[in-house]
């Protein structure tokens, strides 16, 4: 990366957090080999609390087994409160591949090009693989938004092409107009953030005004749109799959379903201890209760 580009992401990194957010990094670090906790998403965005609040654990040791991340849900006691967590934790080295897009999966570069906080590291050397991983998912973001976006435009025009292009990829269900809230969050942030990774990428662009022209020669304009085209035909058929298997392996999936159903519907379900170990087995019985309920 630039020396340009590192400031700009160390310093994101390092954005301020409420002190809960430690404390539950901290927590999480307490497992064995984990290297860093990030936390991100609209509560980062919000400094609120409320929902449920998203953290990367970062690990060290073997490969992982089959697909990645491992997901789970836990709830943490603060002050008199109920904070609530959705906790996805992968190895470090695999963080740092797919941010560099070296996988065929776009979730990890797409995601950490938008804000995060590095919460809690376990070294400095720690926090030097994770900030240039970051760095990294900039670099990629930036590579596939100069072929996917306009011929010229500003920079929120790029960015908004790439977002919807990887919500697509993605099989993700969005509230139209997801894209446009990521971007009016970020204020100056995905403005500053394009002509850096661009300069960091070897991609020359011209400027006008506010609006930027990337110069990409033709052969690695194929080779860009090639590698997304692959991307895009493997993203859906892959996320499936780990949908599927989340389904089956996420953690504290009857606590999380419980809470989901009383927020969406104001039906309490208790939380017995069949419904906690078998989520699934046990979804038509909450939907019933929850049918009865709404109906008197």
């Amino acid at each position: 990366m630039s020396t340009a580009l590192d400031a700009f992401v160390a310093t994101a990194l390092a954005a301020p957090v409420p002190a809960e957010i430690h404390g539950i990094a901290a927590t999480l670090a307490a497992s064995p080999g984990v290297a860093a906790v990030l936390f991100y998403g609209s509560n980062l965005r919000t400094g609120q609390l409320d929902g449920v609040l998203d953290f990367y654990v970062l690990t060290l040791g073997p490969p992982e087994r089959g697909l990645w991340p491992r997901v789970g849900y836990r709830e943490f006691a603060r002050a008199g409160t109920t904070l609530r967590a959705k906790i996805a934790t992968m190895r470090l080295a695999t963080f740092e591949r797919a941010a560099r897009g070296a996988l065929v999966d776009t979730t990890i570069w797409t995601r950490f090009v938008q804000p995060s906080a590095l919460v809690w590291a376990r070294d400095e050397a720690a926090r030097l693989r994770v900030t240039e991983s970051v760095g990294a998912a900039a670099l990629t973001a930036a590579r596939f938004a100069a072929v996917l976006g306009p011929e010229r435009g500003e920079p929120a025009a790029f960015w908004r092409a790439l977002f919807r292009e990887t919500y697509a990829a993605e099989l993700r269900v969005e509230q139209p107009g997801r894209e446009e809230q990521i971007l009016a969050h970020g204020a100056g942030r995905y403005q500053a953030l394009l002509p850096l990774a661009w300069k960091a990428a070897g991609i020359a662009f011209a400027k006008t005004g506010d609006e930027l022209a990337p110069v990409v020669g033709d052969d690695e304009r194929r080779r860009l749109l090639a590698a997304w085209r692959r991307r895009r035909r493997l993203g859906r058929p892959l996320n499936v799959v780990r949908l599927v298997r989340a389904a089956w392996t996420f953690e504290g999936a009857g606590a999380y379903g419980a809470w989901k159903v009383e927020r969406h519907t104001g039906v309490a379900v208790p939380l017995t201890p069949f419904r906690e170990k078998h989520p699934i087995l046990a979804a038509p019985g909450v939907l019933l209760r929850v049918w009865r309920a709404r109906r008197t």
